[in-house]
């Protein structure tokens, strides 16, 4: 059964697929969208040794001619340098603004791609093929697109919505087990930011989501993406509740800078490790139970996720330091720190103007010199 999920954007709406076999239908669903029938995909090379031929043949039997832009995995591909190479190549290719941009990869690809296709020749049309569960839940929906610098994550990019986004389920199944995992933190996040019932419902059948059972698997990644759905469709470019999709990201992001955007911490690990510090930090605010921060890490531990910074690699990390990347956050305005707080399980919050020496102290709290 295919799932069919809405973002509301007026003449910008787009369909988000959720389903299997969806890739051996791209022809089919992607054609409509092709005015030449040709698409440019960029991918990385372990995503394309895997999948490529598959969809190069679906779009083949439709017409469409694949042009493949295969790039180096992993987070340092998000690069000024990164960008050049795409572009660069999109331009070797001629392609023009009636062309369209395939994403065909995880997050990063997805975030490149995109971004390049926001500003190739002002702007040409782009499709997300999210290929890991954490682009599928979260990355490849809402047009969000950015690449790092060496002064922090995702602080250069655009708002750039795709034409259609296609999260097929069937390649989850070559997902190693720690990028699985990975996601699942972007899955839990969806729960303790507004979804109680949703929580509890992971409470119960995460292990199901993990192992990849068709059915757990699929009501998680489609309740996933009709939450954010909605919140893009009310703040398309997070002025208000849509930064909500940020708890544990504050955090997160400023481990990954310290542990240098590479393997030793993936993006979802950061944010997993990040939700649960957020919620402790919350308790240590009065803001919510030490039960309820109990319970938030419990769930994302239950997944083999890291839930503290002696669980990150890098430990003992310096809090001053920390702090400082989180100052260069995206929410921070002023210089005062902007972070993603809960009352409870499933009700967070914008909390601005959080005091910078409450943050050092409770990292030095956590374990930070």
């Amino acid at each position: 059964m295919t799932r069919a999920i809405t973002v509301g954007l007026g003449p910008r709406s787009y369909k988000v697929l959720v389903g299997e076999g969806l890739i051996a239908r791209a022809g089919e669903l992607m054609g409509p969208l092709l005015k030449r029938g040709r698409t440019a995909v960029v991918s990385d090379e372990t995503v394309w040794s895997l999948h490529g031929a598959k969809l190069t043949e679906a779009l083949a039997r439709a017409g469409v001619t694949v042009s493949p832009i295969v790039v180096a995995p992993g987070e340092q591909t998000k690069s000024f340098e990164g960008l050049a190479d795409v572009t660069d190549r999109l331009l070797a290719l001629e392609l023009d603004r009636g062309d369209l941009v395939t994403a065909f990869g995880g997050g990063v690809v997805g975030d490149l791609a995109g971004f390049a296709a926001a500003v190739y020749k002002r702007g040409i049309d782009f499709v997300q093929i999210p290929t890991t569960l954490l682009a599928q839940v979260d990355s490849s929906v809402g047009g969000k697109t950015a690449f790092d610098s060496s002064r922090g994550k995702n602080l250069i990019g655009a708002f750039h919505q795709p034409r259609l986004v296609l999260a097929d389920l069937d390649v989850l199944a070559t997902l190693p087990e720690r990028e699985m995992r990975a996601g699942y933190a972007e899955v839990v996040k969806y729960g303790l930011l507004g979804d109680f019932r949703f929580f509890e419902w992971l409470e119960a059948n995460g292990a199901g989501v993990l192992a990849r059972e068709p059915e757990a698997l699929s009501e998680a990644v489609a309740r996933c993406i009709r939450m954010k759905a909605e919140i893009v469709t009310e703040d398309e470019t997070e002025q208000g509740r849509r930064a909500l999709l940020n708890l544990g990201h504050t955090f997160g992001h400023a481990l990954e800078a310290e542990t240098g955007y590479g393997g030793a911490l993936l993006h979802g690990e950061a944010v997993a490790a990040g939700q649960a510090l957020a919620f402790r930090f919350s308790a240590a605010q009065g803001l919510c139970t030490a039960l309820d921060a109990r319970r938030a890490a419990a769930s994302l531990a239950a997944a083999g996720l890291p839930t503290g910074l002696s669980e990150v690699p890098g430990h003992p990390f310096d809090a001053a330091r920390l702090v400082r990347h989180m100052t260069q956050d995206k929410k921070a305005q002023a210089g005062a720190l902007t972070f993603i707080l809960a009352r409870s399980l499933g009700d967070a919050f914008i909390a601005k103007n959080v005091d910078v020496r409450a943050v050092r102290e409770f990292l030095q709290a956590e374990g930070a010199t």
